[in-house]
């Protein structure tokens, strides 16, 4: 997160999303937070709380009141009998990963990037890669939040799993989470292999690297046509070495999980991204058709790659792989190329494969289309409103993403999409 200190001005990372509230606050304490949203739903003010500036919609704008949590972070308690442990809401996953290894658990995936916070991580529904893997959301069992009257709701999967559900993918739009618990695993070490090879030779063999290794994606770089392909398993495990001679190894490095899985820590932040979920079983099919368009059309324009991962199904209301096996595409692009028509183009390629667009990334779907790609959408927006009936949490984008049906879809070639 930036924030000007004179004119309060904010920008995501890649610099696509700047506005300025009226105050940018910095809650020490959950009572402090309370009485933050207390006071802004007297006045009618909104507030949206941010994490790092990841995402690059207009999910936290607000007019009003910008709140971040930074100043509540940690890990609170853990119990690893049980392996479970429970964050402070503004933890970043880097800053979760070194104190959970300390004793000893492990979230039992991330994604490329460690440098979100827990909250914001888990509400646009951030995840990994591999076929066992759910997003990270589905790791949340309980926790407590700051509703809309800034009164504290615990809830967990014993006593509320329909809130649950609801909560781990919702967008900030439910509450604003202080403490999540979550459900972990053991500390554990993986191997992470890269190899260079072609488009052909990956396509030829994707089906048994997606099934033989732990974690598996790759990268499709649409200047050279070549493919990255990225391997992380135990020590040991996995595709054997001497089976992928149409490959060229590049990387090959043992660690434990914080430092092995997020790679991309150091990476420029200044890119712009649009990622769909499709279903799995037509996921070759679906990268096939984006990469004959991009070849065709957006060669010249496209600055930087494409991924492929896999993602398992959950029963979150709103994750993009609620109830069905998922494979995610990504397009990534320099901010400082144009970005608009290139993804408007090739989104319309997703939307005929029933794809659902990543929460925290570019996308022009509004209510009317959404709604239509999740089961659950009814029974989420009812469960929105009984927790924030004067739509505190509800600026302007949300209002179009989750409730007025009315609204037609954004453009890319306008600059206030998101």
């Amino acid at each position: 997160m930036t924030a000007d200190s004179e004119g309060g001005e904010w920008s995501n990372w890649s610099g696509s999303l700047r506005f300025s509230p009226d105050e940018i606050a910095t809650p020490e304490s959950e009572s402090e937070l309370q009485e933050l949203v207390s006071r802004s739903a007297e006045v009618g003010e909104t507030v949206r709380v941010v994490g790092s500036g990841h995402s690059s919609t207009p999910i936290v704008e607000s007019e009003d009141v910008l709140v971040s949590l930074e100043e509540l972070s940690g890990l609170v308690s853990h119990d690893r009998d049980a392996t479970e442990a429970t964050l402070a809401g503004g933890t970043t996953l880097e800053e979760a990963g070194e104190e959970l290894q300390q004793v000893d658990l492990a979230f039992p995936n991330l994604g490329d990037v460690s440098l979100q916070m827990v909250a914001g991580a888990f509400g646009t529904g951030t995840h990994g890669s591999g076929t066992a893997y759910g997003n990270l959301a589905d790791r949340l069992i309980g926790g407590r939040m700051v509703t809309a009257d800034g009164s504290v709701r615990e809830f967990g999967v014993e006593d509320d799993p329909e809130l649950l559900s609801a909560a781990r993918v919702s967008l900030g739009a439910l509450g604003i989470f202080t403490e999540m618990r979550l459900d972990l695993q053991t500390a554990y070490k993986l191997e992470r292999r890269e190899y260079c090879t072609t488009v052909e030779d990956c396509w030829e063999h994707v089906d048994d690297l997606t099934t033989e290794n732990r974690n598996f994606d790759f990268y499709w770089y649409p200047r050279s046509d070549e493919v990255k392909l990225r391997l992380l398993n135990a020590p040991g495990g996995g595709t054997p070495h001497a089976d992928l001679e149409y490959a060229t190894l590049v990387t090959r490095e043992t660690d434990w999980w914080q430092e092995i899985i997020p790679q991309h820590n150091a990476l420029g932040r200044l890119y712009d991204e649009m990622e769909y979920a499709v279903p799995a079983d037509v996921g070759t099919e679906c990268f096939l058709e984006v990469r004959d368009r991009i070849r065709e059309e957006w060669r010249g324009d496209v600055g930087w790659r494409v991924l492929f991962r896999t993602v398992a199904a959950d029963d979150t209301m709103l994750s993009n792989e609620y109830g069905r096996e998922t494979v995610t595409i990504s397009l990534l692009q320099n901010a400082e190329l144009e970005f608009r028509d290139y993804f408007a183009d090739i989104e319309e390629i997703f939307l005929g494969y029933d794809g659902r667009p990543h929460w925290g990334k570019k996308h022009s779907l509004r209510a009317g289309e959404l709604a239509e790609r999740y089961p659950e959408w009814d029974r989420f927006q009812e469960i929105r409103r009984e927790l924030d009936p004067d739509g505190v949490f509800l600026n302007d984008y949300l209002e179009a993403l989750l409730e007025d049906e009315s609204i037609d879809r954004g453009d890319f070639r306008r600059d206030d999409d998101g």
